[in-house]
């Protein structure tokens, strides 16, 4: 006997479908995400053992984005990255799309200033002096 006869549509995890459609890299990450309360359905945070159906609507945080993606396909297994689309809906406003892109590209033309070195034992005493005789 089938085992897939008994029950005709299957039942997928939300943890391991965020992980098949590309949104984390690891499963682990997207269990993760959904026990820090980062995946919400409905206005509601889930579990990472929600089954998923199809049409269900989640609001993902990524980081600085949210990604609000609907459920067009289920999959237990990661696919490539151009078939993503055949399994989701990305409802993700353009414009937020676009803040993030330009948050991007603003923080990769613009690393944050660090020295280049750390200072010797001898120039780190220099400065300890500049600094207590400017307290005085």
């Amino acid at each position: 006997m089938n085992p897939d006869a008994s029950s005709p549509t299957p039942e997928v995890r939300l943890d391991k479908w965020l992980w098949a459609v590309r949104l984390f890299k690891t499963r682990s990450q997207a269990a993760d995400a959904c026990r820090l309360q980062r995946v919400k359905f409905a206005g509601q945070e889930v579990k990472a053992s929600r089954v998923v159906r199809m049409g269900d609507i989640y609001e993902v945080q990524l980081e600085e984005l949210t990604r609000t993606v609907q459920v067009k396909g289920l999959l237990e297994r990661r696919v490539a990255g151009k078939l993503v689309e055949q399994y989701t809906v990305d409802l993700t406003p353009v414009e937020i799309l676009q803040e993030a892109r330009d948050r991007r590209e603003s923080l990769r033309l613009s690393p944050p200033i660090a020295p280049e070195f750390r200072p010797s034992k001898k120039a780190r005493e220099m400065l300890r002096q500049i600094y207590q005789s400017s307290e005085d």
